[in-house]
This record gives structure tokens, sequence and C-alpha cells, in this order.
């Protein structure tokens, strides 16, 4: 009977034991140490948690909706953005920056507005072009140059030559 009693009075963790296992390393009791360390449980599976402690994972919405937190800012603008800077320049223009500082607090606007039509060139190298190749780079409409290996070494090959014409002239 006393062999089961010792097996169930088994000590899972150190904490159980309290400041008994610091105070008889302090103290030089051997014994009492010895006696602690055996009663302890040698499977790690009981002293190893198995639920996770924390949640599992807690999404971005979830954080916003607990601590009440506004969307975002957006940060490249969409069509309602140019809509917004519209009626915060009203705001401005009628009641002054405060009425136009209370509006963009209200209902911000994206922080970036990039240029439109540019084909994703910056504004100033995109004004910088000639005349000729804006055309062009309409013209090509976002396509790529089909790569064609028979018609680019008939090119290249027609390139060479007026180029060897041209330096022996």
């Amino acid at each position: 009977m006393q062999i089961h009693a010792l097996d169930k009075a088994q000590l899972i963790t150190d904490i159980q034991l309290g400041g008994n296992l610091n105070h008889a390393v302090y103290q030089g009791r051997r014994s009492d140490f010895a006696l602690m360390l055996a009663l302890l449980s040698g499977d790690a599976t009981e002293t190893t948690p198995l639920n996770p402690p924390y949640p599992e994972k807690i999404t971005e919405a979830q954080l916003r909706k607990a601590f009440d937190l506004p969307e975002p800012t957006r940060l490249i603008a969409e069509d309602r953005d140019y809509e917004l800077c519209e009626s915060q320049a009203d705001a401005f223009q009628k009641a002054g920056l405060a009425s136009a500082k209370l509006n963009d607090c209200v209902s911000p606007s994206a922080l970036h507005f990039p240029a439109i039509g540019t084909h994703n060139l910056g504004e100033d190298v995109y004004h910088n072009l000639s005349g000729h190749q804006r055309r062009q780079l309409d013209s090509e409409n976002g396509k790529t140059a089909a790569l064609d290996p028979v018609n680019l070494y008939n090119q290249l090959v027609t390139a060479k030559r007026f180029n060897e014409m041209h330096v022996k002239a």
C-alpha cells in the first residue's frame, strides 16, 4: 500500500517544492536535496505543457477591434482618395486650415499619389521624354516585345552588316 501512495504523491515540478530545494542547496543539506530530486518526476510528458499558454494567432483585425483602432491609412491612392482630397481642398478654401485638418482626421486619404498615365515611370522621367517617345509608349500600351529567335538573329546580322558598311565608308 505504501508503495502506491508514494507513486501517486510524486512531485511533477520543482515549483511544488517551493523554496525548500534552494534552502537545501544553500545550507549544504545534500541528503534533503537528493531526496527532493528523487521525488521529482522523470517523465518529460508530465513536465511539458501540452496546451499552449497563449492563443494560437490573433489577427490584426481582432487586435484593431480589441483596442478600438481605425483602419490603417492606405499607402497608395485609389479613385476615392482624389475625391477626398478635393473635399479637403474645398474645406480649406471655405473654412481654413482647421477645417481641412478635421476633414483629414475624419476621412484620411492615402499617403502617396502616384502619377497617372506615366507608364510606371516617375513624373520627372516621363516629362523629360520627347513627344515621339511618349507616343511610342502609348502605342505599345503595355505590350512587351515578342522575342522571336529567328527574326532576332536576322536583325542582328543585318545591323552588323550595316555597321560594317558605315565604318568602312
